[in-house]
């Protein structure tokens, strides 16, 4: 299997690590996720359509995010503009040919009066983790049939996974009505460890599974590489993305104990990374 490489970044106010992996997966010939990580941005999308080019407009939607990039944190009126284009990236490709549309959940570190936050979004059915103090929260809420089964009472969480209509979404970019992102505020904390993933890795592995190797497994890098192999070797029947990113520190006052030598990720994470 091939190794998922680690980066990390150290700014006055926070100091990360992080990895990412995407893989068709072991039905799939056509991997129609998109990752990008690289501060302060770490986002996924699930592109859906199959020949309708769903892979275009995953695509479409991470190049929305690409200009945040950078060695500074974003601000929320940045973010709220990324979706905006995301949003209109993809719709107007669908004009001009027929493309799918596309989930896109993840998060970019803001600044808030000086504080960094992490500014979580959400359409469709990726999901965001945050594991903090041992305690894995699934943050996102899946835009769903079967999410909105389980919030009525007429299906249990536990018997959503095997549903027929599991993979039935009912918000996404460039599907239908154009509906607002979720977006949820949380301040960054030293020790936090977030995930963001497509369904792919969450089709096949419970969250008791999930934050098992999350709380077990100290690198990024190693932890999102064990994830993707246990999705495949559940039988990967969608595509799968995984980003992983721990935070080191936050504001401290000794800026010597930063890591002034930054790396990022320049560029989306290549499909079919691990074999």
């Amino acid at each position: 299997m091939s190794t998922v490489g680690e980066f990390r970044f150290s700014h006055p106010s926070i100091s990360l690590r992080w990895a990412g992996a995407t893989h068709p997966g072991m039905r799939r010939s056509v991997n129609e996720d998109s990752v990008f990580a690289s501060f302060p941005v770490f986002v996924v999308a699930d592109g859906m359509g199959g020949h309708a080019s769903g892979d275009v407009a995953s695509a479409l939607a991470i190049e929305a995010f690409r200009s945040l990039k950078g060695r500074t944190l974003a601000d929320v009126e940045c973010v709220e503009h990324a979706v905006e284009r995301a949003f209109d990236s993809v719709h107007e490709r669908s004009l001009g040919e027929p493309i799918g549309g596309t989930t896109l959940s993840g998060t970019v570190l803001v600044d808030v009066d000086g504080v960094a936050h992490w500014l979580i979004l959400n359409i469709g059915d990726s999901r965001t983790y945050l594991l903090e103090h041992g305690r894995l929260q699934q943050v996102t809420v899946d835009h769903s049939v079967v999410q909105e089964l389980v919030e009525t009472g007429a299906l249990q969480r536990a018997e959503a996974r095997r549903h027929p209509h599991r993979n039935v979404i009912t918000r996404a970019l460039g599907a239908g009505e154009r509906q607002p992102a979720d977006v949820w505020l949380r301040p960054a904390e030293r020790g936090q460890r977030l995930l963001v993933c497509s369904d792919g890795l969450t089709g096949e592995l419970e969250d008791d599974e999930i934050g098992q190797v999350l709380r077990e497994v100290e690198s990024p890098a190693a932890a999102a590489a064990l994830l993707m192999r246990r999705a495949l070797d559940a039988g990967a029947r969608d595509n799968v993305s995984i980003v992983v990113v721990d935070v080191d520190a936050v504001a401290l006052a000794d800026d010597d104990l930063f890591d002034t030598h930054a790396q990022s990720l320049d560029d989306t994470v290549p499909r079919g990374e691990l074999p």
